[in-house]
């Protein structure tokens, strides 16, 4: 087994972002590798991101609205990785969808592992589009570690994903 080099990890300032965030960077530190932090968010107006999810049902679990809540998710993500020691390359802010992001993080910054949250997704979106993690794993050119609730939170099937106001 070959130790990581570049550690790849998305947020998006939901609370199993936490964990994940907190994995990625023990990872990081102990292998002494890079961390690159991706958030992407959707320049959608809160009308928009309402109408979408009229019309797919609730699309927060992959998308944060607007880039001030996506600013702060990363912000918050990079705190707290550069508080577990790991060495942060890279906190990008994405304008797009969450895998097409990660995905080409990781290319670019030529990673060996990348680190998601997934919660078990049956939204009518989730069902018909598939999951961020599920495109990931499908497409990514490195490991990937998909990180899940805490047992504790009990059968998780939605997570809040802050937005602009």
């Amino acid at each position: 087994m070959t130790p990581y080099g570049c550690i790849v990890v998305g947020t998006d300032g939901s609370a199993l972002s936490d964990p994940t965030v907190a994995r990625a960077s023990f990872l990081a530190a102990a292998e002494e590798a890079d961390l690159v932090i991706v958030c992407a968010y959707s320049g959608m107006t809160m009308r928009e991101g309402a109408k979408a999810t009229n019309t797919l049902g609730d699309t927060r679990t992959s998308v944060v609205l607007g880039r001030e809540a996506a600013s702060n998710a990363l912000a918050t993500a990079t705190s707290t990785a550069s508080g577990l020691g790991a060495q942060v390359k890279a906190s990008l802010l994405v304008e797009g969808e969450a895998a097409s992001a990660l995905l080409r993080a990781a290319q670019q910054h030529e990673a060996d592992l990348i680190v998601i949250g997934a919660i078990r997704d049956t939204s009518l979106a989730g069902r018909l589009l598939g999951t961020v993690a599920s495109a990931v794993v499908r497409e990514a050119p490195c490991e990937v570690l998909v990180v899940r609730p805490p047992a504790a939170w009990g059968d998780v099937t939605e997570i809040e994903v802050p937005e602009d106001v």
